[in-house]
């Protein structure tokens, strides 16, 4: 297996990082997690500028272009023979004193991981409430950071079953997100998800579903919601860039439509549609 360090294709088992980096002293750096369909990540531009939106405010300076990136992304899919791939895209401060640091890091850690994934396919999970809080994002907003404790021990409290997806409320009780995912349910036809406000990542594909959703003339209400909102839903799913959008079947003791529901199913066939074009934000 290959992997890209700082831009260099290298053996995976020869892939050393320096001791002293920050990202694993501190924990300070983001990463994106995307599929690619054929060779080609679905929504890269998305993710492109959400890493260099993260990376400003950790004053971590990037190395290289849109297409520099790109081009490193594809090489590292080929060098390991894949064309339907995971890819994570891993961003850390990059080596220093020990200490913490107060101005920018000017070289960091670049590493593009890939591992086969597969053709997608349409699965649904079961939704359980988590009685572990989701915590508050530690700066303004919540980024797609190295600071994955409060996921790791949700994911310890519902086991390891793949068909499960655990919900945070937040400390105030609010529906928040999924452990992985983001979380949307429809409720007589409008379509509703928990703000930014409420602490949550800003999911790639979660602002996909909204801007779709919107251009499909479907009424999209974004805002602070208490659990009984979810428990009498209609239709609900949940989303990432790799699962796609994943139907609920269950929450709790609650049954839901899971891959039946009419108004799930039709966001997931444009999904697909998108998906199938390879069209990039700037195009749908």
């Amino acid at each position: 297996m290959f992997l890209t360090i700082n831009g260099e294709l290298i053996d995976d088992q020869k892939a050393v990082i320096s001791a002293y980096d920050h990202g694993y002293l501190y924990g300070v750096g983001v990463f994106e997690t995307f599929r690619t369909y054929e060779g080609h990540p679905f929504l890269f531009c998305d993710h492109y500028k959400r890493l260099r939106e993260s990376l400003e405010m950790l004053q971590i300076q990037f190395p290289y272009t849109y297409d520099e990136l790109l081009c490193q992304v594809k090489q590292t899919i080929q060098a390991n023979d894949m064309k339907d791939a995971y890819v994570r895209l891993n961003v850390s401060a990059g080596e220093g004193e020990i200490g913490l640091k107060t101005d920018a890091y000017v070289e960091p850690t670049v590493i593009i991981f890939v591992k086969a994934i597969g053709s997608p396919s349409r699965k649904a999970k079961r939704g359980v409430i988590l009685s572990h809080k989701r915590n508050s994002p530690e700066g303004e907003y919540r980024l797609k950071s190295h600071h994955y404790l409060n996921n790791i021990l949700a994911k310890r409290e519902v086991g390891s079953d793949p068909t499960v997806e655990g919900i945070f409320l937040t400390q105030n009780g609010m529906l928040a997100e999924g452990i992985v995912s983001n979380l949307f349910w429809f409720k007589n036809g409008t379509l509703f998800t928990p703000e930014l406000s409420t602490g949550i990542l800003n999911g790639v594909t979660r602002q996909f579903v909204v801007h779709v959703a919107k251009k499909m003339g479907i009424a999209v209400q974004e805002g602070s919601f208490k659990e009984k909102a979810l428990l009498e839903a209609d239709e609900a799913f949940v989303t990432n860039s790799v699962q796609e959008i994943v139907p609920l079947f269950q929450i709790e003791q609650k049954p839901l439509p899971g891959l039946h529901g009419p108004a799930t199913n039709e966001l997931i066939l444009q999904y697909e549609q998108h998906r199938t074009s390879l069209m990039s934000r700037e195009e749908y």
